[in-house]
């Protein structure tokens, strides 16, 4: 239960880091004429957040600090709560097969598009400056993808209910992260073959 704890704290504090670099990634006056790098990152239009929850399988990512332990088999599972809030399931296996959670707690923060939430991993303790930032910046036609976002571009994450994505599919999907101002050299494909149930 301590290690659980420590690692949820160690968590969260990172998240604490993410959200304090959000500033700089946020500023810029998004004129035309400015670098895609330096415009505000755009969210999707909407977001059903009841067809958001369930599964969904990490295809590649800037690696945040606290997934620097992680392999492989990185999945993140969505569960809808009756308060309005989401509950948050993060797995990823290490290198010796061993499994990883973190728990967490996820609000929306714009109820316009619900495509820009909060993410604490210290859930008893719902305070903005304690969380980091999830935007969905682009998303399948069947929710079969998404692809979240931070207003920074350090990090990002591309996610799929598969899996695997098609070739030509995410290859639009890195189009479009680059169109956004993202180094798409920077993401990493996670290894779903090697790690996860069974293997």
């Amino acid at each position: 239960m301590k290690m659980i704890l420590s690692r949820m704290i160690v968590a969260g504090m990172f998240l604490v880091f993410i959200a304090l670099a959000s500033g700089a990634g946020a500023a810029g006056s998004g004129g035309k004429d400015e670098p895609a790098e330096q415009r505000p990152l755009i969210t999707v239009e909407r977001v059903d957040l009841a067809r958001y929850m369930g599964k969904w399988y990490e295809i590649a990512t800037i690696t945040a600090p606290f997934q620097k332990d992680c392999a492989g088999g990185t999945t993140a599972t969505y569960t809808a709560l009756p308060d309005g809030t989401v509950e948050v399931l993060n797995q990823c296996c290490q290198a010796d097969g061993t499994l990883k959670q973190a728990r967490g707690r996820a609000w929306v923060d714009d109820a316009a598009t619900n495509a820009k939430l909060k993410v604490s991993f210290i859930p008893w303790l719902r305070l903005s400056f304690l969380a980091g930032d999830y935007w969905i910046i682009d998303l399948g036609p069947d929710y079969e993808y998404a692809v979240v976002g931070h207003p920074s571009r350090r990090y990002g994450w591309i996610l799929g209910r598969a899996s695997e994505l098609p070739a030509d599919v995410l290859a639009g999907i890195k189009q479009r992260l680059t169109e956004q101002g993202y180094d798409v050299d920077r993401f990493k494909m996670t290894d779903q073959k090697n790690f996860g149930p069974g293997k």
